[in-house]
């Protein structure tokens, strides 16, 4: 049997009677596991609440969605005892800013937990009427194209890939493979990619953290990877926090661990890079960068070390001109900065106000970026 219990005897006399409120909650047994409930004589019969007499109690259990599509509010007070929420404390706490469920609950779980917030807040406990402020919902691993499931012999054993490679690589793959909303296909390849690529950050870390530089940047090419790094902290903050795009941070870090590689050939790596990488990537291979921290004399802990802040003069001082045509035609110029996305550049160049008056009117075809040069407006 599933669910929760509903409250209510059948008495021969009295007909349909609920429990009396300090009977509850009524508690299902534990002792008969998988047995059907109906069956189950010492929870089945008791006495009518109202006349004493023999009564049989209800063996039927609402859904469990009648558990799970309102426990978010019931977290805000858990020992409340009488009500299912107290209100003063869940209007300050609701609604949920951040919701995260999986995408087979996408539909149904979300309906139900709007309709038991709407009934909570018809009945006077919450002041909400919608329970999550934003809602993500996250896509599945999937094997040759399938749900991963032992009649379909597609199963993949996490125990057995942590065993050969380690948990942070399995960490890295799961989180670079695919954006978070989107289904994972499982692939051999790409987990031992994610653990050649922890294998360079190791030797990176343990070849040149030791003699990375502490006096700060002072060459060209020092400077020029200390730029690169504050754009990394930019955009991988910004991944993580505002959209949850896992797999472009990561590859961001990657792209951050290339360009250093680059500066070892030409001299020492400043420790202000070394650092950054470590503590970019701790969030997704927390038992290696745990490691890598303390190789490098830094001290305590990795987990209690501050999340990166990029320095803002550097990103504000690089600036970039971008030519803006409609149609093959100059129309406008624009300065951005130099870290924007191709995508935030483009925003920048469909909102600009010279640009207006050529789009009145007209479809906006396709936009072309040559980064940090150029965006062609093809309309029609």
């Amino acid at each position: 049997y599933w669910g929760t219990p509903i409250p209510v005897v059948y008495c021969d006399k009295c007909g349909i009677v609920k429990v009396k409120e300090e009977d509850l909650p009524v508690v299902l047994p534990t002792e008969e596991e998988g047995m059907n409930l109906s069956k189950m004589e010492e929870f089945v019969y008791t006495v009518c609440p109202n006349c004493g007499q023999q009564a049989k109690r209800e063996t039927d259990t609402m859904d469990t969605f009648v558990d799970s599509s309102w426990y978010f509010a019931r977290f805000a007070s858990p020992r409340e005892e009488k009500g299912p929420v107290k209100a003063d404390v869940a209007n300050y706490w609701l609604p949920v800013d951040q919701y995260i469920g999986g995408i087979e609950h996408a539909i149904l779980h979300l309906l139900y937990a709007r309709f038991f917030t709407r009934v909570m807040s018809d009945l006077g406990l919450l002041e909400i009427r919608e329970p999550f402020t934003n809602l993500l919902t996250q896509g599945m691993v999937v094997k040759d194209g399938a749900k991963m499931s032992k009649s379909k012999g597609n199963v993949v054993d996490p125990d057995d890939i942590i065993h050969k490679f380690g948990a942070d690589t399995m960490r890295i793959f799961i989180l670079f493979a695919a954006p978070p909303e989107k289904d994972l296909e499982w692939n051999d390849q790409g987990v031992e990619g994610a653990w050649r690529f922890l294998n360079r950050v190791w030797r990176l870390v343990m070849e040149h953290g030791a003699r990375s530089t502490e006096h700060g940047v002072q060459k060209a090419e020092e400077k020029e990877l200390y730029s690169f790094a504050q754009r990394t902290i930019k955009k991988v903050s910004e991944d993580i926090e505002d959209r949850f795009q896992f797999n472009t941070a990561l590859a961001a870090i990657m792209e951050l661990v290339n360009k250093t590689y680059e500066l070892t050939n030409a001299g020492t790596v400043p420790r202000t890079v070394i650092e950054t990488v470590i503590l970019l990537l701790s969030p997704f291979a927390p038992h290696l960068c745990e490691e890598l921290w303390q190789e490098i004399g830094e001290e305590p802990s990795i987990l209690d070390q501050p999340w990166p802040d990029y320095d803002r003069k550097v990103l504000i001082a690089e600036k970039v001109l971008i030519v803006i045509q409609v149609n093959g035609k100059l129309r406008s110029r624009i300065t951005v900065d130099a870290s924007l996305s191709e995508e935030e550049i483009k925003e920048k160049a469909l909102g600009d106000g010279q640009i207006s008056p050529w789009l009145k009117d007209k479809e906006v075809k396709k936009v072309i970026c040559v980064p940090g040069r150029l965006i062609n407006i093809v309309v029609s």
